[in-house]
């Protein structure tokens, strides 16, 4: 149980930083480049100060881009830690079937169906 208190900390540390470098993102890059024309035309320096009666909704809207660009990183990083444990399985199943060559061969055309359904899966 410790060490699932320790690695939820740790991921709330990281998590905090990792916000930080995601605000910067957004207000030093996303908003000069891609808000830029909008803001023109609305006559703003920045996104915190569009505001109709006195409503901030300028805030709102960086804070839902953060947090849009936040979670999509997160998915990324998870994704790519649950392929790697797939594969990390995996081979300790080849490692530990290699001496059936029936079991090895079904390993085999697993594999490959996975990296067609990726292949599908990239060109959907």
């Amino acid at each position: 149980m410790r060490g699932n208190v320790l690695d939820l900390a740790v991921a709330v540390i990281l998590g905090g930083a990792f916000s930080k470098i995601v605000e910067s993102f957004i207000k030093d890059i996303i908003t000069p480049v891609v808000l830029a024309p909008v803001l023109d035309a609305a006559r703003l320096k920045d996104i915190a100060e569009l505001s109709a009666g006195g409503v901030k909704y300028g805030l709102f809207l960086s804070a839902v881009i953060n947090f849009l660009l936040v979670s999509f990183v997160i998915f990324l990083v998870v994704r790519s830690f649950e392929t790697a444990k797939r594969k990390l399985s995996r081979q300790e199943v080849m490692a530990e079937v290699a001496a059936d060559p029936v079991l090895a061969q079904q390993q085999l055309l697993i594999d490959s169906i996975d990296r067609l359904n990726n292949t599908f899966s990239r060109k959907i």
